[in-house]
């Protein structure tokens, strides 16, 4: 167990390091109490949902693993939430997918609305969380041809039209009832395993569908649609209709959010030099933080140099008020709660490493042509004792410091998660 005294002289003398580089760590601090990480939902169940007792149809998205204790009904997985928000830092919110909507198999998803939603925006509100959204385009009998808003059936395109409605309806009702934007995300599994002869047809018919499901304008206090892009998928490896540049154009077009999330790109390219080219554009992006493996393999987020520059890219430019950053990854081969856990703390982490920097110095000595100074001074960063910040924060926020957050985790698979059967 650690130290609170030890913890607190500790701080005091890393507090005084980096005052030496001009950076204030209690404001660094403050400033990241205020920042929102989203919460994944399904990171807790292993992407199943409560559609209906037998599961989803044609399988889920895979989550490998077959860790003891997975959450079974919606009661569950909230009682694993609150636990796994018990043990990070700050105030947060939570990503919900339309297939965690609790109707009992009784209502199609073009037929859902916010109150199939009802007990998880009422815990949301007594837990004093924000709230975000997805459609569920995938995992559905009139999915299991690969497309869905770009089909060539006019069945199966308006049906999940219509699903896209619904669900901007609910996000919006979310975000009235929380008094914070629901950011209501949209992604399609659409494509083809092999290549293709029409690459313009289906992107077309995505384009009108769109369309058609942005047509009603809606209170931006309340709602902020998103579209999230794709270099490719199982299944979908040779081509997919919502790619980057297709999102990017829509996006702009019709000034929605863009979605760049860390595992849907080249191994070798990576989103934080990207970031700072959309916001060019855009007014707000929202980012899904992942970490693909050879492939978009959504392993547990770790402290990654990638994952610091994405970071650092959002703090020295000045975007923390238009990033809204969510986490999407999920792990069925260890504890759950500890996944949450850790990819959260990272994410936060990260974000802690990018307040601590010297930003305006590191930019002058930039202007000034001095590389030398440049390179010199953010590799001294890289030392700098940010883990006793971190640990003094943690202890602020009344949250676990350092590993000992595991302690609970464990009694908590004890008592709780080991019991589970099924």
């Amino acid at each position: 167990m650690a130290d609170t005294n030890e913890i607190e002289k500790a701080y005091e003398q890393a507090k005084q390091r980096y005052a030496e580089l001009g950076v204030d760590t209690d404001e660094a601090m403050e400033r990241l109490s205020s920042t929102a990480i989203s919460l994944h939902c399904w990171q807790g169940d292993d992407v199943g949902g409560f559609e209906s007792d037998e599961g989803l149809s044609g399988g889920g998205i895979m989550a490998t693993g077959t860790y003891p204790g997975k959450a079974r009904t919606a009661d569950e997985l909230r009682a694993d939430l609150e636990k796994t928000l018990s043990l990070i830092p700050g105030k947060h919110r939570l990503n919900l997918h339309a297939m965690y909507a609790e109707t009992k198999g009784k209502f199609e998803r073009n037929e859902l609305t916010a109150e199939h939603f009802t007990a998880w925006i009422d815990w949301a509100k007594a837990n004093g969380l924000g709230m975000d959204f997805n459609g569920t385009f995938f995992s559905h009998p009139k999915a299991e041809s690969g497309f869905t808003l770009s089909s060539a059936d006019e069945g199966i395109r308006r049906f999940w039209v219509e699903h896209g409605i619904v669900c901007r309806e609910i996000g919006a009702a979310m975000g009235k009832e929380l008094g914070t934007p629901c950011v209501t995300n949209l992604w399609i599994p659409d494509g083809y395993k092999d290549i293709p002869v029409d690459r313009k047809g289906p992107r077309q018919r995505l384009k009108k569908s769109l369309d058609e499901i942005f047509a009603e304008p809606m209170d931006r206090s309340c709602l902020l649609d998103a579209v999230e892009s794709k270099l490719f998928g199982i299944g979908s490896e040779s081509y997919v209709v919502g790619s980057h540049e297709f999102y990017l154009g829509y996006a702009i077009e019709n000034k929605t959010l863009l979605c760049l999330d860390t595992g849907h790109f080249h191994p070798t390219e990576v989103v934080s030099d990207k970031i700072s080219s959309v916001l060019t554009f855009l007014d707000e992006i929202l980012l899904h933080v992942s970490r693909g493996v050879r492939w978009d393999s959504d392993h547990v987020v770790v402290l990654s140099d990638e994952l610091r520059a994405i970071t650092e890219q959002i703090v020295r430019g000045d975007y923390l008020k238009r990033v809204h950053i969510g986490l999407d990854f999920f792990d069925a081969s260890i504890n759950r709660i500890a996944a949450w856990v850790i990819g959260t703390r990272c994410m936060i982490k990260a974000l802690l490493i990018a307040l601590l920097e010297p930003a305006e110095k590191l930019r002058e000595t930039e202007l000034d042509g001095d590389y030398t100074a440049r390179l010199a001074m953010l590799e001294e960063l890289k030392t700098m004792p940010f883990g006793a910040v971190w640990d003094y924060y943690c202890t602020k926020q009344d949250v676990p410091p350092g590993p000992d957050w595991l302690k609970e985790v464990r009694d908590y698979e004890t008592r709780v998660t080991n019991k589970r059967q099924g």
